[in-house]
């Protein structure tokens, strides 16, 4: 796992000033602490940060072909190198290190942008071809590596795998994107391809973009791969389709298992993680190797898996790690900003920064069990949007509206209630369209409340921008027929690669960890999404088939344990603190922003200190913005200047 960074000028041949790509390598040293590279020439020069994972001595970058024509500069793993190793060596083709870098070099030399096609892992890269005069940006299928972009006003496009390495560069503009700021508050994240700066944009996942000297466009981003759009029918029982599951995630796992330095696990007390250290421990046994370590992080009360991650363990042999999550969230806030360098509002990257901490001290690699809600329908939102679905398709469009709507719009809202009770939610998504009625159950801060707690200036500058509207737009993408696999589709390229993947990838990189999830194996991922709906949602249970592969692997008790999240109570620690909580969010940071209403921060405040609404989400996301803003010298989105 390392850092990538890069200028490259179109028309200016000069050399890059190689200054400036140390100074944006050294930004983002904690992915790579075991070395640095450079390579400048006319027009375009690469940078590298490297963390050691495989070919400790060769895989040094960036890497150069034999010729020195072609440089590339990767961050990531390719699972499958040694497979088109092979294929390249029947072809002619002469490796010079065991690296898995080299293969995309002669991939490239082999097959051009079709190598794309060929890779199995977590990538984003920089190849430069001199003779052909290109430069080739590329991310991974499910987008589990970064790639930001920026063209600056002298015409040179900057890249980098972190916003802190580009914001060396003087030349590039601070300016917010108010559309970020309001996407941060209603979804939690930014998603791509915007960032919260307007000048930087990111790389879309399964994207590529390729550039040419000499030529004055500015190419779009490229998609080179989409999940499936509809699903098979129903031609297996779900117990032959668990043995196939079963069977690709072992080879998934062993693939994901290769390295010459220590590699673990990470364990929770869920199936995803359960079953991928399960098969991880099988497969280093077959190996004759030593025993896996796995890693789990509890919390205090009923959430604590500890007890069901050692269970795991035990049955499993591993060399169990575990520790308390006692952090203040509070005082970690200001924190965050910084690791993510803009505002990110998922609060379990605390706890994933925690288990990422407690597994650097004993490995470089670890597993994760990241990806198994999404191609497997874990989440209880597909659920409940499925009961939604059945109940529009029942009724006219004008009842649902009209009387449904009147429901919800009448039902108090009660936060504090028996899950049971709290129906507000569920009556407002039947009243709406299916699209917008499932942005509605992700959407962590209700328009109305959003809108209200931005100033006049910030509002006057969003031009009609909606958060929702790429909801409608993805779902129409998939089989219409389908409602489940549209709100897996739309996942899959919005909160998988905005919320769930850039938090591991910031956190474990934060401590130099490399982490791979082997769920999200293109295969399994394409397999899990085309199955039938019957097989992944049963007796009103999500991940069906993923449970009957688990069973024989994990203990009982966690299998019939209900989901819970992987973060320790927030709402307790932000009334508890109420007073720290109203310093920051009424503070010299927020003020001077201009981006809020000062009244209806207060009123959000003190109806959560009081106990009279839950109002942790859209607090937690308000001092995730504090902390960038008081951290950061960023040009107002209706400043002169802008």
């Amino acid at each position: 796992m390392c850092g990538v960074v890069g200028l490259f000028h179109p028309f200016d041949s000069t050399v890059p000033d190689s200054a400036e790509v140390r100074r944006m390598a050294d930004a983002i040293a904690h992915r790579g602490p075991d070395g640095d590279g450079f390579h400048a020439e006319p027009h375009v020069a690469l940078g590298h940060r490297r963390l050691a994972i495989v070919d400790l001595a060769g895989g040094v970058q960036p890497m150069a072909a034999e010729d020195g024509t072609v440089t590339l500069s990767f961050n990531g793993e390719i699972y499958n190198h040694l497979v088109l190793r092979a294929e390249l060596e029947a072809a002619g083709h002469r490796f010079r290190t065991r690296s898995d870098t080299e293969v995309i070099l002669l991939g490239w030399r082999a097959w051009g942008m079709g190598v794309l096609d060929r890779l199995n892992g977590m990538f984003a890269f920089a190849l430069w071809d001199r003779g052909r005069g290109e430069l080739l940006l590329a991310r991974d299928r499910l987008g589990e590596k970064p790639m930001h972009l920026a063209w600056l006003p002298d015409g040179r496009l900057a890249f980098a795998s972190e916003l802190s390495a580009l914001l060396t560069l003087p030349a590039l503009s601070r300016r917010i994107d108010p559309t970020a700021v309001e996407d941060v508050l209603a979804l939690g994240y930014i998603p791509d391809p915007a960032t919260i700066y307007a000048a930087v944009r990111r790389l879309p996942a399964a994207h590529a973009v390729l550039l040419r000297r000499g030529s004055s466009d500015r190419p779009q981003p490229r998609r080179y791969w989409s999940p499936p759009t509809a699903a098979g029918r129903e031609t297996a029982s779900i117990t032959e389709a668990a043995e196939t599951l079963g069977g690709m995630l072992a080879t998934a796992t062993r693939d994901r298992m290769m390295s010459d330095v220590p590699l673990g696990a990470f364990l929770s007390g869920g199936i995803d993680s359960g079953t991928i250290t399960a098969l991880a421990a099988a497969a280093r046994r077959e190996e004759g190797g030593q025993p896996l370590d796995t890693f789990t992080i509890g919390f205090p009360g009923e959430g604590d898996e500890r007890a069901l991650a050692a269970a795991v363990a035990a049955r499993h042999g591993t060399a169990h790690h575990a520790e308390a999550d006692e952090t203040d969230y509070v005082a970690a806030a200001r924190d965050q900003a910084r690791l993510f360098g803009e505002p990110f509002a998922d609060h379990s990257s605390i706890p994933t920064l925690a288990v990422s901490r407690l597994a650097r001290r004993h490995a470089t690699v670890a597993l994760t069990g990241d990806g198994g809600d999404e191609v497997f329908a874990g989440y209880r939102r597909y659920r409940w949007h499925l009961l939604a679905e059945a109940v529009r398709r029942s009724l006219p469009a004008g009842a649902r509206r009209h009387v449904i709507g009147a429901l919800a719009r009448a039902y108090p809202k009660l936060d504090f209630a028996p899950k049971w009770l709290r129906a507000k939610t569920t009556l407002t998504e039947m009243s709406l369209d299916s699209a917008i009625g499932y942005y509605r159950t992700v959407c962590k801060c209700d328009d109305d409340r959003r809108l209200a707690l931005l100033s006049p200036t910030l509002r006057a500058t969003l031009d009609g921008h909606d958060p929702s509207a790429r909801f409608p737009a993805l779902m129409a993408e998939a089989d219409p027929s389908d409602p489940l696999l549209q709100a897996q589709y739309t996942d899959l390229q919005t909160y998988l690669p905005g919320d769930i993947l850039v938090k591991t990838d910031r956190m474990s990189m934060a401590v130099s960890l490399e982490v791979r999830p082997p769920l999200l194996d293109p295969d399994i991922v394409a397999w899990g999404m085309a199955l039938p709906a019957a097989l992944k949602i049963r007796h009103n249970e999500g991940k069906a088939v993923l449970r009957i592969a688990a069973a024989k692997l994990l203990p009982p008790a966690l299998m019939a344990r209900k989901k819970t999240g992987f973060a320790a109570p927030l709402g307790g620690q932000l009334r508890a603190q109420a007073d720290t909580v109203r310093a920051r969010l009424t503070g010299e940071a927020m003020t001077d922003s201009g981006w809020f209403d000062q009244a209806a921060l207060t009123r959000l405040i003190d109806e959560h200190a009081s106990g009279r609404r839950d109002h942790a989400q859209p607090l937690w996301t308000l001092l995730m913005i504090e902390g960038f803003l008081a951290g950061t010298e960023a040009e107002q989105p209706f400043s002169a200047a802008a």
